[in-house]
């Protein structure tokens, strides 16, 4: 690949591609929340990480290991690390919002041992707007079946990446920050949006796109409404398809990619290309197989992938497209002695918007007993671009209504999107199934995570088997900053 540096050919036993072997014995795993210098497209950035003491992002666990760890804050402000998909007690949640716990200020450490949930999750900030600067890492925790089958593993994090501060940001999309946002009379249709930071229609604010900033009158129909925010870069660990990251694999071998959406605020396409791929599990639980070539990730979302390398060798680009847009990131799995071409951040056509295509198809292997709901919710997502303010039931954190639940329950929480555009809910301390798409009833896959189209309608089940206090929130971190976060309360929580 021309004009590549040294640093882009590396190994699957790569800092983020990580192997069995750089495990570590649970008493000896140290994280700290650090400030890092990231070259992204040959200009210097300032921004956050958590990473062991020799500089490996997030942990990987192995089959039984306990999540046992001191987590060490170095930075000049308080932080708070969410262990996104474990389940652990209400108090070792890594959140301050509950007020089980406080943030761990400037050169404090907080410890956590709890028993690991397998698969493939992350960690992230959960305090402000940290997440959006990066403070975000895998976390792995293998189980006996990943040992066996001996294949080789590699972790994508994807990240959407700006150089203004995220609170810049935000002001400019509540009109805080002594702009006013310009009026929206009509919703940004699929495949408009920006292409390297330009809005298409218009002129966009900045760190808004032409989604946020107003788009064409006249629309016979609320279209899917796409990217309230322009970012500079897209990331995949850490990297632009300017200098990618190369991850050397055998002929005719298979690999499994744990991908993971740490982005903010964007959802993508996966595209495979022309490697044939399944997919195995979604946040982190199993599923049955699914022939995938391309689908789309929402924000928090993990899928796993079985891909299948042809014994002809060759390089494979597996790449991350922006909805409704033709930025892209992505890795390059590749053979030994095999020519690698530049590929462009900008593809030849925009993505559609994300959609429920893929979890259509997704069945559980492990789903809920079948059961009757205890306990149903109706929850309604709300809110808009002007003024910019999202909610849950009408209501923001501040003037939030919980969700009441109690302990030995069937829980249905029916999430009705009253708005045009897709909100990725996230709830903490569970995972749960899905079991209505718009009307349409599955045995779907379990999750922590799901994406509620715009104007759709998604249903999901959970058992209430671990008491406490846990947040329920969209994980667009600027639809949560402003509103869309309530929480789902034990009343025998004690």
């Amino acid at each position: 690949m021309a004009g590549l540096s040294r640093r882009a050919v590396v190994t699957a036993a790569s800092a983020i591609a990580l192997k069995p072997a750089r495990l570590l014995a649970a008493s000896s795993v140290q994280l700290t929340v650090e400030r890092r210098a990231l070259d992204v497209n040959g200009k210097p950035a300032s921004v956050l990480a958590v990473r062991q003491p020799d500089g490996t992002p997030g942990v990987m666990l192995a089959p039984g290991q306990r999540f046992q760890l001191q987590l060490h804050n170095t930075l000049d402000t308080p932080t708070i690390v969410h262990w996104h998909g474990q389940t652990p007690p209400p108090d070792q949640d890594g959140v301050a919002d509950t007020g089980l716990v406080k943030p761990i200020g400037p050169g404090a450490s907080q410890a956590y041992d709890f028993v690991a949930r397998s698969g493939t999750h992350w960690m992230h900030s959960h305090q402000g707007l940290q997440e959006a600067q990066l403070l975000a890492a895998p976390l792995i925790v293998r189980d006996a079946q990943d040992v066996a089958s001996g294949l080789p593993e590699t972790v994508v994090l994807l990240h959407d990446f700006s150089f203004q501060d995220p609170q810049a940001i935000l002001a400019s999309l509540t009109g805080s920050g002594g702009m006013a946002a310009a009026p929206r009379p009509a919703m940004a249709m699929p495949g408009k949006g920006s292409v390297a930071g330009m809005s298409t229609e218009g002129m966009s604010m900045p760190g808004m796109s032409m989604a946020a900033a107003g788009a064409t009158k006249g629309a016979a129909a609320p279209a899917p409404d796409l990217n309230d925010v322009d970012f500079d870069a897209y990331l995949a660990n850490d990297r632009t398809l300017d200098d990618p990251q190369i991850i050397r694999v055998e002929r005719g071998g298979r690999v499994r990619l744990r991908l993971i959406n740490g982005a903010a605020a964007t959802a993508f396409w996966i595209d495979l290309g022309t490697l044939k791929g399944s997919v195995v599990a979604v946040d982190g639980d199993p599923v049955h197989p699914v022939p995938v070539r391309r689908f789309p990730m929402a924000q928090a979302q993990r899928v796993d992938v079985l891909v299948q390398i042809p014994q002809a060798g060759g390089a494979f680009p597996i790449l991350a497209q922006r909805e409704g847009d033709r930025q892209r990131t992505g890795v390059i799995l590749a053979t030994q002695r095999t020519s690698i071409h530049r590929i462009s951040g900008i593809a030849e056509r925009a993505a559609g918007a994300a959609d429920l295509s893929l979890e259509y198809k997704l069945r559980a292997i492990d789903p809920l007993h079948p059961k009757q709901a205890d306990i149903t919710h109706r929850v309604t997502l709300d809110g808009s671009m002007m003024p910019y303010a999202w909610h849950i039931n009408g209501r923001d954190w501040a003037n939030r209504a919980p969700l009441a639940v109690s302990s030995g329950k069937r829980v249905v929480l029916e999430l009705v999107n009253t708005t045009p555009m897709a909100h990725p809910m996230h709830l903490h301390g569970h995972h749960f199934q899905v079991v209505t798409l718009n009307g349409v009833g599955l045995s779907g896959a379990m999750r922590d995570t799901v994406m509620v189209p715009g104007s759709g309608t998604v249903r999901i089940a959970f058992d209430t088997d671990n008491p406490g206090r846990w947040l329920f929130h969209c994980h667009n971190l600027f639809h949560m900053a402003t509103g869309m976060i309530t929480e789902v309360v034990y009343t025998d929580f004690k």
